[in-house]
């Protein structure tokens, strides 16, 4: 059984992972500029989607006593966050 403490961490984990991957679809980024009107209809509610099935996945299995999980869903954390925030400091 997780503990408690592993299941408020990667959740809170997964809000920075949906708030990262707003703050990138509103950066202004040319990589996102650059996509048609449709390609962002699309794209936007599958990778939230995709992000979405990560965060569950993660939950499901840190609830199923595999608390190791959290450790890679923070390690996967870290580099959407350090990938976000080079796309939004026009650093990428």
């Amino acid at each position: 059984m997780a503990s408690l403490l592993t299941l408020i961490v990667t959740m809170l984990l997964g809000i920075g992972n949906f708030a990262s991957h707003r703050a990138v679809i509103e950066s202004g980024h040319r990589m996102v500029q650059e996509m048609t009107p449709e390609a962002l209809r699309v794209l936007r509610p599958v990778s939230l989607s995709f992000e979405f099935l990560l965060l569950c996945g993660a939950l499901y299995a840190v609830r199923s006593g595999h608390s190791h999980w959290m450790w890679v869903y923070l390690a996967y954390s870290l580099i959407n966050a350090g990938a976000a925030w080079a796309i939004v400091n026009r650093r990428l």
